[in-house]
């Protein structure tokens, strides 16, 4: 991912593929590109890897809990 968005979202009454979403839908209005891929903390994912929408959510340890960041990757190196 070249270019992201960070999102913040500590809504306690969401969880993490209703926030995920949010950004998504935020996301798209904004750049006019539908995300495909988000990362999040480690402790925002369960074992399982959560999908929201087309989007693959990963975890990351250099993204701070309720944050998001949010973008498209292509696989061949281009935003």
């Amino acid at each position: 991912m070249k270019t992201g968005m960070l999102w913040f979202d500590n809504d306690p009454k969401a969880n993490l593929s209703e926030k995920v979403s949010r950004a998504a839908d935020y996301y798209a209005k904004k750049y006019g590109q539908v995300p495909n891929i988000c990362f999040v903390h480690p402790s925002m994912v369960g074992e399982e890897k959560p999908r929201a929408k087309s989007l693959e959510v990963r975890p990351s340890g250099l993204v701070l809990p309720n944050h998001f960041w949010i973008g498209f990757y292509d696989a061949k190196g281009s935003a």
